[in-house]
């Protein structure tokens, strides 16, 4: 048996985990996936990579400020640039310089995971399905893979729907009622994802980057590439607007593509992205919280310690998971009442 088990290992997970490790506790980490970093992803395409998950961070506060220059002195992280563009249903591009620098990877976004995951014991491709408490009053997970798991606490770091599913697995009147009326108010907005690439005679546009205000069908668009050392070719990566997922999630997906290509060409007046050399897509189910809760962690009243954490706790954005991650360990150890996490900060034991 392990003290702590923490189901995901996404940014919130990972952050948690590493607290309540250096901390002292044994902390066993389990995730669905292959990789860690969950949204923070990163793919291995056409002898590059690309980021369709989160494509930059930017520092927001003291602690987000302190990662970001120990990842940008390592040489994971490097400015990419200071001013990102909008456009509005009126077609005119605006450039909005931003109040902080935007950093992204040459290696990809996932390098901030992986930074973050070093050390610690995580169980890969373990989607777990069910979850007890024995006659010890202790948690006992089931993967899907029929693997067992069982803890004294439990920290669930997946978007909220997902723990919601997880958590009905308990009996009923188990959980307090509040906290799952809180845990299913957690809504959220899908997005479709492209990336495409293309010759390099293409004439690249002068931006990086455009947010899309009202459009039917795009979100965001980057141009990826921009990110990398010495790219092979221009590629990028486009994310559809939220509406345009819903209605078209369950649709096959190279059409989906065509049209959200079809409608960049006209938006950003680029008429070679509709003949993409490659082109690649990803469905983001849980994209980016619509209702996220103004809390930063969201404990559970019950004997054996069980608190929900991750981006949809007091925002939707990189920082919000950080955040919500070392809230979740201080419940935790809080709870555990066996030391302090006060003055130990996971920025200098890593």
């Amino acid at each position: 048996m392990t003290e702590i088990a923490v189901i995901g290992a996404g940014m919130a997970g990972l952050v948690c985990a590493q607290q309540l490790t250096q901390a002292g506790y044994s902390v066993i980490v389990i995730d669905k996936s292959r990789g860690v970093g969950g949204r923070v992803a990163t793919r291995r395409l056409f002898e590059t990579k690309a980021d369709h998950g989160a494509c930059y961070i930017k520092p927001k506060g003291e602690v987000l400020q302190r990662l970001i220059d120990l990842l940008v002195q390592k040489g994971d992280l490097e400015v990419w640039t200071d001013i990102l563009h909008v456009q509005d249903n009126s077609s005119s591009l605006v450039a909005n310089p931003l109040s902080s620098l935007a950093y992204t990877a040459p290696l990809g976004m996932n390098v901030i995971a992986k930074f973050l995951a070093q050390g610690l014991d995580i169980h890969r491709g373990q989607r777990v399905d069910k979850i007890t408490v024995n006659s010890h009053n202790q948690w006992h997970l089931t993967s899907e893979t029929n693997e067992e798991f069982t803890a004294s606490s439990v920290v669930v770091a997946i978007p909220a729907p997902q723990a919601v599913m997880l958590l009905e697995s308990l009996p009923e009147n188990f959980l307090d009622h509040k906290f799952l009326e809180k845990l299913r108010g957690v809504e959220y907005y899908p997005a479709i994802t492209v990336m495409a690439g293309y010759p390099n005679s293409s004439q690249q546009p002068e931006w990086k980057a455009i947010t899309f205000k009202d459009n039917p069908v795009l979100g965001w668009i980057g141009l990826d590439s921009s990110k990398r050392k010495n790219p092979v070719q221009p590629h990028f990566v486009i994310h559809s607007s939220a509406d345009f997922a819903e209605k078209y999630f369950e649709s096959e997906l190279q059409e989906v593509g065509k049209e959200i290509l079809e409608n960049a060409v006209s938006t950003v007046n680029l008429e070679w992205l509709k003949n993409p050399q490659w082109m690649q897509l990803h469905r983001w189910r849980y994209a980016f919280p619509k209702t996220p809760l103004q809390q930063t962690c969201l404990p559970a009243e019950t004997s054996s310690p069980l608190v929900c954490c991750g981006d949809w706790c007091g925002g939707n954005l990189i920082e919000s998971a950080v955040f919500s991650g070392i809230a979740a360990a201080e419940y935790i150890n809080s709870k555990l009442q066996q030391r302090e996490l006060a003055g130990i900060d996971f920025l200098d034991v890593l």
